[in-house]
């Protein structure tokens, strides 16, 4: 096969497709073979395929904003809990996770208090947008008061020397170990500390709020600061504005703060609490308990109207439920021909025996301890791995 010189077109083509397209697609749009186009890209100075589009590797993206390889925790962090638009790209025989630049600093801004850009480059993907820079200055202001880096041996003895004066708050703790007010927290319960920082004076004058302070807190979240520095914009602790972000938007998360909030007012676009967290609300509690107080009543009534309060038998019964009643039309238990009664279930893990209506591999008890488990497991592994 007689070799033919690429013409000033062709590889203009090439070029411009260059990592948008697949190899096969250039090489057939040119008549040419696969091995023909990727030597004269090559020639080029064109790169690897996966660096010659609109898009990067997922591993290349992680490495630039964050300086880590991916791993199970941007899995689902980033990727599965907040919807990092990640696609897949086929090359040659090879399948890549890539995410295109416009699809990232999309995500990115509607994600800005998640991600850390102080640890990002500037322009480490090329063209910023212009908000980019005003939030990367915000973060290192927000490192330069909070570390996140790991605890050291030094830091430890400092905590425990200041938390044995018994005078110093969270927020005080917190200006001189440059921590949260979380991460002293945790500290604390890590290291088995049995002192803890006094309470603060939240009573009185202290205490209060006034318009302007929840302007001053709108407008915080809204521009991407944090928590830290809208309370030294406010006067009041970290742990303060988080505990009245939470009362109101039932999440500390300021990235589903803000698009609740959006333009509006504090409060604005604030979630109805369910009803563990309105017990815990002392603003919700004394409704949720009237509400529950309320819905009891109707049961009873529902109960009551039912008619099945005679008859025992009725919670032995596979058909019975406790809402609706007989779920086989039966109008009285006495004379039931339809009775099944509740199959007795072995527990898999102590072995007893327990009656329930739904198939179950181990008995309540079991469930729970296996639960508890199964969260002291995950402490003492995300433990090790932070």
């Amino acid at each position: 096969m007689v070799s033919r010189n690429w013409t000033a077109s062709e590889i203009e083509y090439l070029e411009s497709k260059w990592g948008n397209v697949s190899i096969p697609y250039i090489a057939q749009k040119l008549d040419r073979s696969v091995n023909a186009v990727k030597e004269k890209a090559g020639r080029l100075g064109l790169g690897p395929v996966l660096m010659g589009g609109d898009y990067v590797t997922l591993n290349q993206l992680m490495i630039a904003v964050t300086g880590h390889t991916v791993d199970g925790y941007h899995k689902i962090s980033w990727i599965q809990n907040r919807g990092l638009p990640v696609h897949t790209k086929r090359v040659n025989q090879c399948n890549f996770r890539v995410v295109y630049i416009d699809e990232f600093w999309k995500w990115a801004e509607e994600n800005r208090s998640f991600i850390d850009f102080s640890k990002m480059e500037p322009l480490a993907l090329g063209k910023e947008p212009a908000w980019v820079a005003e939030q990367r200055r915000k973060d290192h202001t927000a490192y330069g008061l909070q570390r996140k880096d790991p605890w050291s041996s030094v830091e430890d003895d400092r905590l425990i020397y200041l938390l044995k004066q018994q005078k110093y708050g969270y927020a005080e703790l917190s200006a001189m170990l440059r921590r949260s007010a979380g991460a002293i927290q945790r500290r604390c319960t890590d290291l088995g500390i049995k002192y803890r920082p006094i309470k603060a004076d939240n009573h009185g004058e202290a205490a209060k709020w006034t318009e302007e302070h929840f302007r001053i807190l709108a407008v915080g979240i809204r521009h991407g600061d944090s928590y830290t520095v809208i309370g030294n914009k406010i006067g009041k602790s970290e742990k303060a504005i988080r505990g009245k972000v939470y009362s109101v938007y039932l999440t500390e998360n300021a990235d589903k703060i803000r698009s609740m909030l959006q333009n509006g007012e504090w409060g604005s676009g604030a979630p109805i609490p369910m009803v563990k967290q309105g017990l815990a609300l002392s603003r919700y509690r004394r409704e949720t308990k009237e509400q529950l107080a309320y819905l009891a009543g109707l049961l009873r009534y529902r109960a009551n109207q039912m008619g099945y309060d005679p008859y025992w038998q009725r919670f032995m019964c596979m058909h019975w439920d406790d809402f609706d009643g007989c779920t086989v039309g039966e109008t009285d238990c006495d004379s039931c021909t339809q009775f099944c009664r509740i199959r007795e279930q072995y527990c898999a893990r102590c072995g007893k025996t327990f009656f329930e209506r739904e198939d179950q591999q181990f008995c309540k008890e079991c469930r729970i301890a296996r639960k508890k488990q199964a969260q002291k497991k995950w402490r003492i592994l995300s433990k090790k791995n932070y």
